[in-house]
């Protein structure tokens, strides 16, 4: 799996709420939320897409644990990226969940509601201060209390831009856009200068980039979205302004991250949110573009950057609580987090260490350059994309923003439409 923002961005299709007397790892209906027993027994872990990369990783953590407790036996087992929700979903709902599953703040959210996901606040409470504070937020369900998921790797990424784009539309390559009055005026600009052949941006705001803006996303209980208030009318008002310029690339009522990189790639949109990774693709896909590669931050009126997590979440009807809590702390401790990001460009959730010289000390390339500043970032990051934000809702979201930018209705209009239809779906979910 290519873990970049790619494909955290990609987030996986919605769960159905499963019935609160579904049962997990064959058992009947319940384990124990006690994890303070022997660890002992056999467990099952269930990774997303994750074996084909990294077999033996795996594989030594798996070895590593058993041999520290003596007595434990655990099975992995991982799952394509297609259909991986639905996979929980089914397991779920026939008594089959894994003891200990990888996901994300999405997939774990109706799992906690069905009281199917351990809540960690009350069985491994004595774990917390181990991670970054905004990582262990990050799997806490509005309207619940508890956290119902270690964190466990996280992303964000830069901005990248092409510079020799820039300099053609008579901007400072070496002073890209710091704030979104920048970004649009540069935009509409570089639109201009090009007889619109070539756009800034290749995709249309989603909810993260709503949050990113500054808007209020949901209320405080959780129990009602609010992106349609003065803020998110203004920031889709400026989106239209674009995509009328040909500032937004026409084809971005479609895009999907792959087909907005190869956007990036070929010179048709001058901006692409990318990661660490993205550099050696282009090193290797565009050199041409990777001479003319501007890196800057992440654009944000809040001063915290988007941050996208993965979790590892206990099956509250493991017949062995204190083993699969053992074994998903393990997996996510400070020790294990490291060695997993030194072998793709993923970042450690776990306090202190993305102070470690990995993340802080340059040595002149790029791709040190931007996972320094990504680390950097990460300290005070945030997820932007509420956990009750399911995939029907994204597309809802999306049909409505596509409606706005086409002139079908107005911004407010749309908006308007778009939490009516989140707020139905939450209800029908909740």
């Amino acid at each position: 799996m290519r873990i970049s923002r790619r494909a955290f961005a990609a987030a996986a299709a919605a769960v159905v709420l499963m019935p609160l007397s579904a049962c997990g790892s064959g058992g009947d209906d319940g384990g124990s939320t006690d994890a303070s027993g022997k660890v002992e027994g056999d467990i099952t872990f269930q990774t997303w897409n994750l074996r084909a990369n990294f077999k033996p990783y795996f594989e030594g953590v798996i070895s590593g644990f058993e041999k520290q407790y003596p007595g434990t036996h655990v099975k992995w087992i991982d799952q394509p990226a297609e259909g991986y929700a639905d996979k929980i979903s089914a397991d779920a709902a026939g008594g089959t969940l894994p003891d200990v599953v990888n996901v994300s703040p999405d997939l774990v959210a109706p799992l906690a509601k069905a009281g199917l996901a351990l809540d960690l606040d009350k069985s491994a409470a004595k774990y917390r201060s181990e991670y970054l504070p905004g990582a262990w937020a990050s799997h806490e369900i509005p309207g619940m209390t508890g956290t119902y998921a270690f964190p466990w790797y996280l992303n964000t990424g830069p901005l990248f831009y092409n510079k020799s784009l820039f300099q053609q539309a008579g901007l400072d390559a070496d002073q890209p856009p710091k704030t979104y009055d920048e970004l649009f005026a540069q935009a509409l600009q570089l639109a201009k200068k090009t007889d619109g052949k070539v756009a800034t941006l290749a995709n249309v705001p989603t909810v993260e980039d709503f949050g990113r803006y500054g808007v209020e996303l949901m209320n405080k209980a959780g129990t009602a979205f609010a992106f349609n208030d003065a803020k998110g009318i203004e920031l889709l008002t400026k989106y239209k302004e674009l995509y009328d310029a040909k500032a937004l690339d026409p084809q971005a009522l479609t895009a999907t991250p792959e087909s907005s990189g190869k956007k990036f790639l070929t010179g048709a949109v001058a901006m692409n949110p990318g990661s660490a990774l993205d550099l050696d693709n282009f090193k290797k896909q565009a050199p041409t573009l990777y001479k003319n590669i501007g890196i800057t931050d992440q654009i944000t009126s809040t001063g915290h950057v988007n941050m996208y997590v993965m979790g590892v979440m206990v099956n509250s009807k493991t017949k062995h609580t204190p083993a699969a809590v053992a074994f998903a702390h393990y997996v996510t401790d400070a020790r294990q987090q490291m060695s997993f990001a030194k072998k793709v460009a993923i970042f450690p959730s776990t306090a202190g260490s993305l102070d470690d010289p990995y993340f802080t000390k340059e040595d002149g390339t790029d791709e040190t350059r931007v996972r320094i500043a990504a680390a950097k970032s990460l300290k005070n990051a945030v997820n932007y994309t509420p956990v009750l934000f399911s995939e029907q809702m994204k597309t809802a979201l999306r049909n409505e923003v596509a409606k706005a930018l086409q002139g079908k209705e107005s911004p407010k209009a749309a908006l308007d439409n778009a939490v009516k239809a989140c707020d139905t779906l939450l209800q029908q979910e909740g």
